[in-house]
């Protein structure tokens, strides 16, 4: 992933995480739509943590009040009963759900989950339920009239945000707003509730960053800069917003994303488990379809005591300079000299560990801080 890409994205992470419309469903969408890879679930998870200081800073005297208040009433008993100590508890209990869940389908969170048919479908889904919800129940309840069992129902909203499209805070709210909670004190326990799950996440994901994942250690931490810096502005922005406007206007767009997204992967102008169609690279799996298919076509022509088609790159046998990065444990390809994962195709530079795109009019890779294509093989050569 280029600076560029993870500055594009860590833009898009920070306008739409606290909008109920869905950040991680966006940084798929929109990686697709611009014929980006994935931009994988640990970039998503990860970035999510420069929002989630957005909320840190931006609720600063009220979490440090449930903090301070809560841990006291550990050993105070008369603190017990005091609003923030109960918070305490409500957030903590309303993070199990999600907790559980999110290691039990983390499988699929990483891979079926991220289809985008089931995105669109969830964006159009879930946004109906918003806006029933915003229309037609009674909100007057505000965060006082929290309980265990209010605050266990949110938590198990929330584990609907393990898929992408669904959105936490929309889902969250959602749930809020059915039991009866205005718009306001719904998204601020939302917020607050999203805070133990989304940092947990994005630490247990840290690993996952520059192993098989598109994105590499410096696009990441760029990403989740520029997500923490639009996630400010955008919650101050939100929280204005909500006390005298209703959910509606985020619900049309919801639902009109998910018919384009259907719309574009009907007419194959998407691919729903890739990026845009019509991506000139071929992935392993093409290329071993290709594979099977000259086999196919050897064996024909043998039967017709014909020679079969010369084979049109060496094997990995016959080169001499194929092998295998001690790293990563992936082959080398022998046209770049770079490590290549067997099952994506995407590069490796060992030597910045960064993951590059390959240009293709030189066949070079392409430095992800200028843009400009180089020979790493000139680098580790020997000086005359």
């Amino acid at each position: 992933m280029s600076i560029v890409e993870a500055i594009f994205l860590g833009v898009i992470q920070g306008l739409t995480e606290f909008l109920p419309i869905s950040s991680s469903g966006h940084l798929r969408v929109v990686s697709a739509f611009l014929g980006w890879p994935d931009p994988g679930a640990a970039f998503t998870a990860v970035s999510q943590i420069g929002t989630e200081l957005a909320v840190l800073i931006y609720f600063r005297k009220r979490i440090w009040a449930i903090l301070s208040t809560w841990s006291r009433s550990l050993f105070d008993s008369e603190l017990r009963s005091d609003m923030n100590a109960r918070m305490g508890w409500y957030v903590i209990i309303g993070t199990i759900p999600i907790g559980v869940l999110g290691l039990a389908l983390e499988e699929q969170i990483d891979s079926l989950f991220r289809d985008l048919r089931l995105i669109a479908l969830t964006l159009i889904v879930f946004g109906v339920f918003l806006g029933l919800a915003d229309r037609y129940t009674r909100k007057h309840r505000t965060l006082v009239d929290l309980t265990v069992s209010r605050g266990l129902v949110y938590g198990l909203f929330q584990t609907l945000a393990l898929i992408p499209g669904v959105s936490r805070s929309g889902a969250t709210v959602t749930g809020g707003m059915l039991l009866g909670f205005k718009r306001a004190d719904a998204a601020e326990y939302a917020f607050l509730l999203a805070m133990p799950a989304v940092f947990a996440s994005g630490i247990y994901k840290l690993t996952d960053i520059g192993s098989n994942e598109y994105a590499g250690w410096t696009a990441t931490v760029v990403g989740t800069v520029v997500a923490f810096v639009i996630g400010y502005a955008v919650i101050a922005w939100l929280m204005r917003f909500i006390s005298t406007h209703s959910f509606m206007p985020f619900v049309y767009y919801r639902c009109a994303l998910g018919v384009l997204i259907l719309a574009l992967v009907s007419f194959g102008l998407l691919d729903p488990t890739g990026g845009s169609v019509g991506d000139e690279t071929q992935t392993p799996a093409s290329q071993g379809e290709q594979s099977r298919e000259h086999k196919a076509e050897d064996d024909t022509a043998a039967e017709n005591g014909q020679s079969p088609r010369p084979s049109s790159s060496p094997s990995a046998e016959s080169s001499p300079s194929a092998s295998t990065d001690p790293v990563t444990d992936w082959p080398i390809d022998p046209e770049t000299g770079l490590a290549q994962d067997p099952e994506t195709g995407q590069h490796r530079d060992p030597d910045t560990g960064e993951n590059v795109e390959i240009d293709p009019e030189t066949g070079l890779p392409i430095d992800p801080y200028t843009g400009q294509p180089y020979d790493p093989r000139a680098d580790t050569a020997p000086e005359s």
